[in-house]
């Protein structure tokens, strides 16, 4: 079973499906065409799957002798950013694959062909988990609710980010953290209240957009000022909605913005410091402050003993010299970490930026683009975790 010449051999076909799902981006759960192209490969394979969070897709590849199950799994969603990457491929409309889902996406098929090829010799099962709106409302938590990791029960689950969003990941490397890898994160809402008046007699009136503008100014001190210097956390005011006239002071302002943090004790003093910055400034300038948190996403923890052993399976791909740790989390976020949070597992980045072939352009960005030579490196690195796995656990 050589796992690493079948992936090179298919290298061909999980570009192209790369580039057809590149073609076809959808946003959020309304991946219709999408889940149709996947569900379409799966038939082509002799996988049964069944739909899950609307357009998600849940797969499950039973192996020849009885086992536990490990999970594989794959975002699917795009971006509203309009492509400008010039690609013969480039998707038309307003939204594009900006972040590498639809290398995700084509991953995943090529691990689900290599794994079906030699599904006699897996000693339990495999699910492959198609995750829709991983960008915008989190679609890890409704699947999780509809059933994903059940039936048969997930022991195990591995997942991984395409691109240059640790820079010490080089081209085909695969780097890796055995903790926390990518940070939480909190949305947070503020409401200021004041009250109009005419500009010529601000006496009469409470300003709620200076007093809003003081908040927001305060708010970026306290991962300057208040935590110990390279703590990894983050605040960002994102959005700032106020103002209906140009000769009246504005009664009422609303902003938004976002925290990250890796420690739990960071985010509860990020949230109770916010808290009082926005009373204290109300109080200062007689308005009022209502302040919310909107949501919460965890952060992404990889499970040191499954990541230890998934290690050992990525060097067989690609060498010991090509798996780098990683020092430091990523302030970015994803839903995996409520896989993560079920079952142990690993979230792993492979590096796909290659400088002989252009300058880099950021995740989110409308050029945004990747070297397809590395796809068969996420489909063979994923395919002997797989084996790997199931034949440790039945050796237990």
């Amino acid at each position: 079973m050589d796992i690493k010449s079948f992936a090179l051999k298919i290298q061909e076909k999980i570009i192209r499906w790369r580039r057809d799902l590149h073609r076809i981006p959808e946003l959020s759960f309304e991946l219709q065409r999408t889940s149709q192209y996947l569900r379409q490969q799966l038939d082509r394979m002799g996988i049964p799957w069944k739909l899950c969070a609307k357009t998600g897709i849940v797969a499950l590849i039973q192996g020849g002798s009885p086992g536990p199950t490990i999970a594989l799994r794959a975002d699917m969603d795009a971006l509203e950013i309009r492509e400008e990457t010039g690609l013969p491929f480039a998707a038309e409309g307003s939204c594009m694959h900006a972040c590498g889902h639809d290398a995700h996406m084509a991953m995943l098929l090529g691990a689900a062909k290599i794994i079906s090829a030699y599904r006699n010799k897996l000693k339990g099962n495999v699910k492959l988990i198609f995750q829709p709106a991983e960008e915008a409302e989190g679609g890890a938590e409704p699947m999780i609710r509809e059933g994903c990791l059940e039936n048969p029960q997930v022991d195990a689950i591995l997942a991984l980010h395409i691109g240059h969003l640790f820079p010490e990941v080089g081209l085909g490397q695969i780097g890796v953290s055995y903790g926390p890898v990518m940070a939480a994160s909190s949305i947070f809402s503020v409401i200021v209240k004041g009250k109009s008046a005419h500009v010529g007699t601000p006496h009469t009136g409470v300003d709620a957009l200076s007093a809003a503008a003081e908040m927001i100014l305060s708010l970026q001190k306290i991962v300057s000022l208040e935590l110990e210097p390279g703590t990894p956390a983050a605040v960002t005011v994102t959005q700032i909605k106020g103002g209906k006239a140009l000769n009246a002071l504005c009664d009422e302002v609303s902003f938004i913005g976002d925290i990250r943090t890796v420690s739990k004790g960071d985010e509860r003093f990020i949230k109770q410091r916010i808290n009082e910055i926005c009373r204290g400034i109300a109080e200062a300038n007689r308005c009022e402050a209502k302040i919310e948190l909107i949501k919460d996403f965890p952060a992404v923890v990889n499970d040191e003993t499954f990541t230890e052993e998934f290690v050992k399976s990525a060097a067989k791909i690609v060498g010991e010299q090509n798996i780098v740790e990683l020092k430091k989390p990523s302030l970015g976020n994803d839903d995996m970490a409520y896989f993560l949070e079920k079952v142990p597992g690993t979230y792993f980045f492979l590096g796909s930026y290659n400088s002989e072939k252009g300058p880099l352009y950021p995740h989110h960005h409308p050029k945004f683009d990747l070297d397809e030579s590395v796809l068969w490196i996420g489909s063979s690195v994923f395919a002997r975790t797989v084996f790997d796995y199931l034949e440790g656990q039945a050796k237990v």
